[in-house]
């Protein structure tokens, strides 16, 4: 008996996180490269411009 009832408030939510619309895993994924290629080509401008 005690088992189930660790089990079911082991994956709850908390409350607070609840309430928020979560975005699902591979937009979070998408969303990181875009912003490490961006970045990238921030810092390292000059350097491809070099290569044409």
């Amino acid at each position: 008996m005690e088992e189930n009832n660790h089990k079911e408030h082991q994956n709850k939510t908390p409350s607070k996180m609840a309430r928020l619309a979560w975005p699902k895993a591979k937009y979070g994924v998408i969303i990181a490269i875009i912003i490490i290629v961006v970045v990238n080509l921030i810092y390292y401008k000059d350097i491809i411009k070099n290569f044409f």
